[in-house]
């Protein structure tokens, strides 16, 4: 699922499940060989923390943005048209 942020309107890097475990993957990576013994449980409490992290904030579907992109963008024609038309007007 692709996400974004609701109230900035720009795209929000995609979080799929993937890459949620990519990042999950390289952070118990980078763990020292010393505690490599719990490297599985480190890497999902990662993930965990990650989905839950992710969960709190509030963003919206790249679906549903597209959607509100369409909308905002048919509401800046109609207006700039009604601005065309209001210009015409006044200068009658």
């Amino acid at each position: 699922m692709a996400l974004v942020f609701r109230e900035v309107l720009g795209y929000h890097c995609g979080m799929t499940n993937e890459s949620i475990e990519d990042i999950a993957r390289k952070l118990s990576d980078a763990v020292p060989e010393g505690l490599r013994s719990v490297r599985e449980d480190l890497e999902n409490n990662f993930r965990s923390v990650l989905r839950s992290s992710l969960a709190k904030l509030d963003l919206v579907t790249r679906e549903e943005f597209e959607v509100q992109e369409a909308v905002l963008a048919k509401t800046r024609a109609k207006l700039e048209a009604l601005e065309t038309r209001l210009k015409d007007i006044e200068a009658q």
